[in-house]
């Protein structure tokens, strides 16, 4: 069973930090990734990693203020996230893929459950 266990997400001022986390298991994976989606909005890429390698996406939107690690050990992914805005407040999801493909195409294979990140003007 592949479970994707995000945590990390709450309320934050603009300007300020937050860091998710992406605890995976069950299997290995050749890329995880990390969407958001707003209400009345599509669910929207933001950042890949793959698990091996150093080869990194990141969608313009969110080019210089997040950043995606990797601890290999410990099977778990992170989002940093800094100089946060009111536009980031999203449900934000952790997303696994089996085979490589391109870091930026949006198909994923599993998904976590999401987690809410809420940030006040």
């Amino acid at each position: 069973q592949v479970d994707l266990v995000e945590s990390g997400g709450g309320l934050v001022q603009a300007g300020g930090s937050l860091t998710l986390s992406c605890a995976a298991s069950g299997r290995t994976f050749s890329t995880m990734g990390w969407f958001r989606q707003a209400p009345g909005k599509e669910r929207d890429l933001l950042t890949a990693i793959r698990w091996s390698g150093s080869s990194t996406y990141y969608a313009d939107s969110v080019k210089g203020r997040f950043t995606i690690s990797r601890d290999n050990a410990k099977n778990t992914v992170y989002l940093q996230m800094n100089s946060l805005k009111p536009e980031d407040t999203a449900v934000y999801y952790c997303a696994a893929k089996k085979r490589l493909a391109v870091l930026k195409a949006h198909t994923y294979d599993y998904w976590g459950q999401g987690t809410q990140v809420t940030v006040s003007s």
